[in-house]
């Protein structure tokens, strides 16, 4: 299995990565006004608020969303593909980012470009996270859950630790072109949250259409959508029998972490977002 490339303290994957990338991303990637980036954690419900959004844009026709690929729709501008779409594209812009604060591009914070960012219970990352990585060459393989969980406290998993990630996006919460959402809210209040996201990007919607959205974003169209389950990953990135689509639930941690690994976990989470208003955290 790959190890990671470390660049300023974060790990990244070996496959399809470049420290000049990054720099370049950072340092001289234009932001536009008209852009629109999902910035996300790994495994905190990216390709779900993608798959809403592209559908927002459509007024709900799958078509869009059923013949191009999600990396395609919005790139990922932390890969080396993505950013070649990205710097070639003409037009508002949708982009994805799992990038940290520290090395999102400077440029966006003197643009008007909009930001939607998805937080989602730790302990539900970190095991979502060991099911599809180790299902990937992207990362050296933990072997069990507790080799992972070790790692993932620690911060030593792809795009470093979650606590320094998403203190760093948190701080951005009140800017007016900052939305901040939660994959537990989403859950709860699907359609509440497409309203939500449809207010920020100043798009409006019929209901019929909103049912549209609801239904083509749902966790079983999107298993079925060949454009987004990654079943067109090829197989020098796949290992064995990559699901994306696992469960798609809230609460999964609690049929895979021990209760001392439970009260482990949340020390670490007391001590590392101590200051943060506790409803940041729908799920405490």
């Amino acid at each position: 299995m790959s190890d990671y490339n470390w660049f300023e303290g974060i790990p990244f994957r070996t496959i399809m990565f470049k420290k000049e990338i990054i720099e370049e991303i950072r340092n001289n990637f234009v932001m536009r006004d008209e852009d629109t980036v999902i910035v996300t954690y790994p495994k905190s419900g990216t390709h779900w608020l993608i798959e809403i959004v592209c559908l927002i844009q459509t007024k709900g026709n799958p078509k869009w969303i059923q013949s191009v690929p999600i990396w395609e729709r919005s790139p990922w501008i932390d890969t080396q593909l993505g950013y070649q779409i990205i710097i070639n594209k003409e037009g508002p812009r949708l982009i994805t980012s799992h990038l940290p604060f520290h090395l999102f591009p400077k440029s966006f914070f003197s643009s008007n470009a909009k930001i939607l960012y998805i937080i989602r219970n730790p302990r539900d990352v970190l095991v979502s996270s060991y099911f599809f990585w180790g299902k990937t060459n992207l990362i050296k393989n933990p072997e069990s859950l507790e080799t992972y969980f070790e790692w993932f406290l620690k911060g030593n998993v792809l795009y470093g630790s979650w606590f320094e990630h998403t203190r760093g996006w948190l701080s951005m919460r009140k800017r007016s072109n900052f939305l901040m959402l939660s994959y537990e809210d989403m859950k709860k209040d699907t359609r509440g949250t497409i309203e939500k996201i449809c207010d920020f990007l100043g798009k409006k919607l019929e209901p019929d259409e909103l049912d549209l959205v609801l239904k083509n974003s749902s966790f079983q169209s999107m298993k079925e959508n060949n454009m987004c389950n990654y079943s067109l990953i090829t197989k020098d990135i796949v290992t064995n029998s990559l699901v994306l689509m696992r469960k798609g639930t809230t609460g999964d941690w609690k049929n895979h972490i021990t209760v001392a690994q439970a009260e482990a976990f949340d020390k670490a989470f007391q001590e590392n977002m101590a200051g943060f208003p506790p409803e940041l955290f729908p799920w405490k």
